[in-house]
C-alpha cells in the first residue's frame, strides 16, 4: 500500500519518503521527547521552538503536517496556525494543535484558528503517531478531491456542461460556475425559472414552461434540447438532463442534473446528416434520401389510395461534354441541370416530421423533390398523381427547360435527357421494382433516339431481359468458342484475280447464326468489343497460316476493328504476335476502321504509322459517309479506300451516286491509295465501276462471306482452275456468253 502522503505523480511500487512533520513547542523538553518519539516511528522531524521560527523556515522546509503546542510566547499556536493559514500554499495545510486535559477553550479556539485537529499533551507517542497518519490521509483525500473538482470543472467548462440543483424545500435553482457561464450569465448571478423561460424563444417557450410544471407531478427524468436567446441575441441550443431525488420516506425532494451547450454539436450532427442525405455537388437528395422518400410516399399511396410517379432522368452526350471539356466543365453543367430540375416540381430539401407519418394528413406532397441518383442519372419524385398525363406533363417540362443551351466551360453546349416513367402500383409493388421499371422505359427512350420520354410498358421489360441475356451469353461467346469468321473476298475485275479477303465475325449462338448487326453494338456499348477484335486478329492469322500450308494462298486478311483498340499501346505488339505464333508475317493481317470512327478519334494516328512500319495496311471502310477531309487522308498512311455500298447499290438509279464515286476514285488515285468498291451485287453495278475507274470490287456478285474451309472450297474450285461465276463484258477482260464462266486467278501478294 502507498503511503497516504505519496506524490501523485510518484511510480507505483517506488519507495514513498518519510511523512514530514513540523513541531512547535516552546518546552524544550516537551520538544525534543516529542520529536525522538515520532522520528523513531517512521516520521522526518523538524522541531521549533517559536511560532516565529516555524513562519521564517516554511519557505525553506515544506512539511506534510503541522503540530503547534497552542500556549507559547510571542506568537502562540493559535496565531502561528493563522498566520500559516494565510500563506500562498498553505491555505489547506493540515495543523493539530497540542492542548492540555480538559481544556476546552482551547479546542474552541483552535478550530476557530483553522486547526484540522487537536492532540492532548502526554506520553502516548503511538496514539499521536496514529492521528497524525490519519491527518495525512484525509488531507491526501482532500487534496485528491480538490484536485478531481478542478478537473471535473475544466473538463465541463471545455464540454460547455455544468451542473444544477432544484429543490422542493427551498423552491429555486442552484447553479454551477461552469452551469452559469452556459447561459452567459456571470458568476454571482441567482437566475430563476421564470428568467430562463425567457430567454427561450416565443414560438418555443409555452411548450417548455408546460414541460416543466408536468416534471415533478410525473417524478421521472428530464431530457430536454431548449433553443435559448443569449446576449447580443445569440442563439444556442442547451441540452438538460435531470434525475429525480428522493428522501428517506421516497417522496420528492428535488432535481439534480447537467445543462450543456450543444449548439456545435448539433450543427456537425446536421452537417453529417445533409452529407448522408444530399448530394454533395448539386445539393439535391442523393440515392439513400431519395429511397427514403419513395418509400414514405408508397406508404401514403397505399393508405389514400392514390398513385405515385417517379421519372428517371437521363442525360444524352453528357461523356462526351466531361471527356472533351473536362471533368470540371462536367460538375458544372450537373450544377445547372439540379437548377433547372428544381424548378419542374414542388422540390423540397427538408423533409417534416408529419411527413415521416403516414397518418398526417396531405403530409407526403412535402416528399416531392428531384434527386441526383448518381452520375448523370436523376430523379423526379411526384408522391401524388392522378394519371400518366400527370406524370407525362411533368417529364414534358422537364425536356422544355433542358432546350436552353448550358454555358459551360466557356462553351455553349446545348444538352438533353431521356426519360423513363413508372407508376406505383401498377409498374411495381414496391420502390425497387418501379425504380427498375422507370429504368427500362428511360432505356427505351435511349435506344429510339433520345431527348424523349416513354411509360413503361411489360413489353419494354422482354426487350431489356433479352439484352441481359444476350449480354451474358456474349460474355462467354469466346471461351466457348461460339465466335467465327467467315470470309468474304476482294476481286481485281481487270485481271481477274482475287487481291485480298476481308474477316467477318459470326456468332454460332446454338442452331443460329447470329449476325453482327445484332451484336456488334452490344459489345461496343458493354466493351467486349476489345477481346472481341483481339480474338479476331488472332483467329485471322491463324487461318491465314492455314491457307498458305494448304494452298499457298498470302493475300492479306482485313480485319475491323473499333477505334478504342487503336488506342491501346499493345496493338502492334498483339498483331506481331498473333502473325508470328504461325510463322506470319505482319504484313498478312490488314486493319480496317470506318471512316466515322476514324474522323471521332484521330489520336490513333500515332498508331497508324506503327502498324504501317511493320507492314500492316490501314484501309478505311464505309467511306464518303462520314465527314471526309483530305486533311486526315494526307496526314496519315492510307492504303486503301472502300467506297460504301450505298453509293454502289444506287449506281445506274440516280446520278449523284456516280458522281460521289467518281469523286472518290479521282481524289484516292490523286493520293496514291487503291479503292474498293463494297457491296457489288449486279453485273450492271460491275460494269459501272469499271468504266468509272474502280476495279477491284467485294459483294455478292462475287461470292458471300463463307466459313473458311468454304472459302478455301471455292478457291480450289474456282480460282485454282481459273473459272469464276458469271460475269458480264468488262472491257480489256475476256468474257464467255451468258451462262458460261470466265477464268479467275489469285494474287499472292497484295
Amino acid at each position: 500500500m502507498s503511503s497516504p502522503h505519496a506524490d501523485p505523480g510518484q511510480a507505483p511500487g517506488e519507495q514513498a519518503p518519510p511523512p514530514r512533520v513540523m513541531l512547535v513547542d516552546d518546552d524544550e523538553v516537551n520538544l525534543g521527547l516529542t520529536a525522538t518519539a515520532l522520528t523513531e516511528r517512521g516520521f522526518a522531524v523538524l522541531a521549533l521552538g517559536s511560532g516565529q521560527d516555524a513562519l521564517h523556515q516554511v519557505a525553506d522546509w515544506l512539511p506534510d503536517v503541522v503540530v503547534l503546542d497552542t500556549m507559547m510566547p510571542g506568537l502562540d499556536g493559535f496565531e502561528t496556525c493563522r498566520a500559516l493559514h494565510a500563506l500562498p500554499r498553505f491555505a489547506s495545510m493540515p495543523v493539530l494543535m497540542l492542548t492540555g486535559v480538559d481544556d476546552e477553550a482551547s479546542i474552541g479556539r483552535a478550530y476557530e484558528a483553522g486547526a484540522t485537529d487537536f492532540f492532548v499533551k502526554g506520553t502516548q507517542w503511538s496514539l499521536l503517531a496514529g492521528r497524525l497518519r490519519y491527518l495525512l490521509r484525509a488531507s491526501r483525500t482532500r487534496i485528491e478531491l480538490e484536485r478531481s473538482k478542478s478537473r471535473l470543472a475544466r473538463a465541463q467548462d471545455l464540454a460547455r456542461m455544468g451542473s444544477f440543483e432544484w429543490w422542493r424545500a427551498q423552491g429555486r435553482l442552484h447553479f454551477s460556475p461552469e452551469a452559469l457561464r452556459v447561459f452567459g450569465l456571470g458568476s454571482g448571478e441567482r437566475p430563476g425559472l421564470r428568467r430562463l423561460a425567457r430567454m427561450v424563444p416565443p414560438a418555443q417557450r409555452r411548450a417548455f414552461i408546460e414541460l416543466l410544471q408536468q416534471t415533478p407531478t410525473a417524478e421521472r427524468q428530464l431530457v430536454v434540447d431548449v433553443t435559448v436567446r443569449l446576449a447580443e441575441d445569440r442563439q444556442r441550443i442547451i441540452h438538460v438532463e435531470a434525475e429525480p431525488e428522493f428522501n428517506d420516506q421516497g417522496r420528492l425532494a428535488g432535481f439534480t442534473g447537467i445543462v450543456q451547450d450543444v449548439t456545435e454539436r448539433r450543427a456537425a450532427e446536421e452537417h453529417i446528416r445533409h452529407l448522408a442525405n444530399f448530394d454533395a455537388l448539386t445539393g439535391l437528395p442523393n440515392r439513400r434520401q431519395l429511397i427514403w422518400r419513395a418509400e414514405r410516399a408508397i406508404e401514403h399511396a397505399k393508405r389514400l389510395d392514390h398513385q405515385v410517379g417517379l421519372l428517371l432522368i437521363d442525360l444524352d452526350r453528357f461523356k462526351l461534354i466531361n471527356d472533351t471539356l473536362g471533368h470540371g466543365a462536367g460538375d458544372e453543367l450537373l450544377m445547372e441541370v439540379a437548377r433547372r430540375l428544381r424548378s419542374c416540381v414542388r422540390h423540397t430539401d427538408q423533409v417534416t416530421e408529419a411527413a415521416g407519418d403516414p397518418h398526417a394528413p396531405r403530409a407526403h406532397r412535402s416528399l416531392e423533390a428531384v434527386g441526383r441518383l448518381g452520375g448523370d442519372e436523376f430523379v423526379a419524385l411526384l408522391p401524388e398523381v392522378g394519371n400518366d398525363l400527370d406524370a407525362e406533363r411533368v417529364a414534358m417540362r422537364i425536356l422544355e427547360v433542358m432546350r436552353p443551351p448550358f454555358m459551360v466551360g466557356g462553351e455553349e453546349c446545348f444538352v438533353t435527357a431521356s426519360i423513363g416513367i413508372a407508376i406505383f402500383p401498377r409498374d411495381g409493388a414496391g420502390v425497387v421494382d418501379v425504380l427498375r421499371n422507370a429504368d427500362v422505359a428511360m432505356h427505351s427512350v435511349k435506344t429510339g433516339g433520345r431527348n424523349a420520354t416513354a411509360t413503361y410498358r411489360p413489353h419494354l421489360a422482354g426487350k431489356g431481359r433479352e439484352q441481359i441475356e444476350t449480354e451474358s451469353a456474349l460474355h462467354k461467346a469466346i471461351e466457348r468458342g461460339e465466335l467465327v469468321l467467315h470470309y468474304q473476298p476482294k476481286v481485281d475485275v481487270r485481271s481477274a484475280r482475287v487481291v485480298g479477303v476481308e474477316a467477318l465475325m459470326r456468332w454460332q449462338r446454338g442452331n443460329r447464326l447470329v449476325p453482327p448487326a445484332q451484336f456488334i453494338p452490344l459489345a461496343e456499348e458493354t466493351g467486349l468489343i476489345v477481346p472481341l477484335s483481339e480474338w479476331a486478329i488472332r483467329e485471322a492469322a491463324r487461318q491465314a497460316g492455314v491457307w498458305r500450308d494448304r494452298m499457298g494462298f498470302e493475300t492479306p486478311i482485313a480485319v475491323n476493328l473499333p477505334s478504342r483498340l487503336f488506342e491501346r499501346s499493345d496493338l502492334v505488339t498483339h498483331i506481331q504476335a498473333a502473325a508470328a505464333r504461325h510463322d506470319l508475317l505482319p504484313r498478312v493481317i490488314q486493319i480496317e476502321i470506318t471512316e466515322d470512327r476514324l474522323m471521332k478519334n484521330l489520336e490513333v494516328r500515332p498508331t497508324l504509322h506503327r502498324l504501317n512500319e511493320i507492314g500492316v495496311e490501314i484501309s478505311i471502310d464505309d467511306f464518303g459517309t462520314g465527314y471526309s477531309s483530305l486533311a486526315y487522308l494526307s496526314r496519315l498512311p492510307i492504303s486503301e479506300l472502300k467506297i460504301d455500298r450505298s453509293f454502289v447499290r444506287e449506281l445506274g438509279t440516280t446520278p449523284q451516286s456516280a458522281a460521289v464515286v467518281t469523286a472518290i476514285i479521282a481524289l484516292a488515285r490523286a493520293l496514291g491509295i487503291r479503292v474498293v468498291a463494297e457491296g457489288v451485287e449486279t453485273l450492271g453495278q460491275m460494269e459501272m465501276l469499271h468504266r468509272l475507274g474502280c476495279g477491284l470490287m467485294q459483294g455478292f456478285l462475287f461470292s458471300q462471306a463463307r466459313p473458311g474451309d468454304q472459302l478455301e472450297r471455292w478457291i480450289m474450285e474456282t480460282v485454282l482452275p481459273r473459272m469464276a461465276p458469271r460475269i458480264a463484258h468488262v472491257e480489256g477482260t475476256e468474257m464467255t456468253p451468258a451462262g458460261e464462266s470466265i477464268r479467275l486467278g489469285y494474287s499472292t501478294t497484295a
